[in-house]
């Protein structure tokens, strides 16, 4: 991609209405743009970073088994009356849609009200149980007060899974195989390291559910950190609203010490026990012939989240420091050229389509009306891995002047050691 041909483009001002770190970095590097108040739109390099981080999360569900719908985004009320989340007093959360007539749907913020009774299509018995499905889809929430730039917003795109079993003790199965590709999924977005199993309210589910809190330091969120666990080699922590009413023991390693932190949720997964289908009448008849609920389970991962997460969490004072596995491109070339005649122009331009043949994503800076110090801080800002430098002053060594984005100082290749070192 030429960024001549990028209809969007960077700029050095801070928007007066950035809310965050996230919303600022992302909307100056022209990722995002703000729609209003807790909605974005994501321009071509942000939608190619959103297309990396749901490929991951969808390798990881499918590698456990689970199977990819599309739900819809508007449900019947009738179905919210069902589970008795259709009040606001219950379920603030919930956009009521108004239709033709006297009718009103439900502009979906999570979908155990349809996956249930779709569910209930295709139960029959125990030997239907176990499976699990999942989709990749906005989500709609009636956000009080939307803030956090991407991470807390009123629409925003998510992952969620639901599963379906025959009794809780193939439920835990389950939910430990899930908390496993989880576990996946951070390493490959190199959050492993911030990311800690946060113990939250279950609500009226189960006595805990979990929650995978980042550390960041503008976190929206306070969580306490087990330093009983950190020194096991296990990073675990206790969401604030449970520490409060004295829930001041780690669950996993029974320690007493904590280190209070900020941080920024990424993921949640429940037991949802029979809670759903009971109320859509979810069941099945066991080995005797016995009718039982189904046991369910949910997990959810924010996909737009964990962008503006990772924008926080992997920035530095210059811009964005993206992780290569979900960087908008794996090169951005600089040539250092007044025209496209000049010889780093050709050289750079000659370079981009080579590494493209071999399957690289390039990031080609054609602009020759600006300086190069303008040029450089803009592939600062967009932070995409790898930056080659092109100029008369290497040409003339043969050289190339590459380096890695947030990892120390540059340095001279020749174009075979520019293939080696990008692998």
């Amino acid at each position: 991609m030429r960024l001549t041909h990028l209809f969007t483009k960077t700029s050095k001002e801070t928007a007066s209405d950035a809310s965050s770190k996230n919303a600022d970095l992302l909307t100056r590097a022209g990722f995002i743009h703000k729609t209003m108040a807790g909605v974005y739109s994501y321009l071509p390099l942000g939608l190619r970073v959103l297309r990396s981080i749901e490929q991951i999360v969808r390798e990881e569900m499918d590698q456990i088994g689970a199977q990819e719908v599309l739900l819809s985004a508007l449900s019947a009320k009738e179905s919210w009356v069902k589970t008795g989340r259709w009040d606001h007093k219950v379920f603030d959360v919930l956009f009521h849609v108004p239709a033709a007539g006297d009718t009103e749907y439900g502009l979906n913020p999570t979908h155990e009200e349809l996956i249930t009774p779709i569910a209930k299509q295709y139960v029959r018995s125990y030997r239907d149980l176990p499976f699990a499905a999942y989709q990749i889809q906005t989500k709609f929430r009636n956000e009080l007060r939307a803030k956090s730039g991407i991470l807390r917003g009123r629409e925003f795109l998510m992952k969620d899974l639901y599963s379906f079993h025959v009794d809780q003790a193939d439920l835990d199965r389950y939910y430990e195989v899930v908390q496993g590709a989880y576990d996946c999924i951070f390493n490959r977005l190199h959050l492993s390291d911030a990311t800690y199993l946060t113990y939250a309210s279950g609500g009226t589910f189960s006595k805990y559910s979990h929650e995978y809190q980042v550390l960041l330091p503008e976190g929206e969120d306070s969580v306490f950190v087990s330093v009983q666990a950190e020194k096991a080699g296990k990073r675990i922590a206790i969401n604030k609203e449970i520490y409060e009413p004295g829930v001041t023991i780690c669950p996993v390693t029974g320690g007493k010490e904590f280190r209070e932190e900020k941080a920024s949720e990424a993921a949640n997964i429940f037991k949802l026990g029979t809670k759903f289908s009971s109320a859509f009448e979810l069941s099945y008849n066991d080995a005797e012939g016995k009718k039982c609920d189904v046991i369910m389970g949910c997990y959810g991962i924010g996909i737009s989240r964990l962008m503006g997460i990772i924008a926080e969490a992997r920035s530095d004072d210059r811009g964005l420091v993206w992780p290569a596995a979900i960087a908008p491109a794996d090169v951005h070339i600089v040539p250092i050229a007044k025209r496209e005649s000049d010889e780093s122009f050709t050289v750079a331009a000659t370079l981009a389509a080579d590494l493209e043949k071999k399957g690289k994503r390039v990031l080609l800076d054609d602009r020759t009306d600006l300086s190069v110090g303008f040029k450089l801080a803009d592939a600062d800002l967009i932070g995409v891995p790898v930056r080659v430098v092109v100029s008369p002053k290497t040409l003339a060594e043969k050289k190339l002047e590459v380096s890695r984005r947030g990892a120390g100082e540059a340095k001279l290749m020749s174009e075979k050691e520019l293939y080696a070192f990008l692998g």
